[in-house]
């Protein structure tokens, strides 16, 4: 193998690594509750978890543990992989079919 091929695929790797530590940067930048929210208003807080809650009850078992983890508890999709023993292409598989059946849920 070339150098120019060993420095070409070096290269690729550091790039997947930028892109995959930035998407996962970009995933925990905007958890669904901010403790550090300016608006204290206690009721609509309040009034949206229930509401949250509502819909988490509406999906599978399975479906609303996920959620709930990867968004309420701020967990990456690796890390909820490891606790419930999937694959992380399974989480996200999860992750994606809960969430369009909340988004019919939610518009009904």
């Amino acid at each position: 193998m070339s150098a120019y091929e060993e420095y070409k695929r070096e290269i690729y790797r550091i790039g997947w690594r930028i892109q995959y530590k930035a998407r996962k940067v970009r995933a925990r930048e905007f958890p669904l509750f901010d403790n550090h929210t300016t608006d204290h208003n206690f009721t609509a807080i309040s009034d949206t978890k229930i509401w949250i809650q509502d819909l988490l009850s509406q999906l599978p078992p399975q479906g609303s543990t996920i959620i709930s983890k990867l968004y309420l508890q701020d967990m990456t999709e690796h890390e909820v992989a490891k606790e419930l023993h999937l694959s992380q292409q399974a989480v996200n598989k999860w992750k994606k079919r809960m969430i369009q059946l909340l988004s019919q849920t939610a518009n009904f």
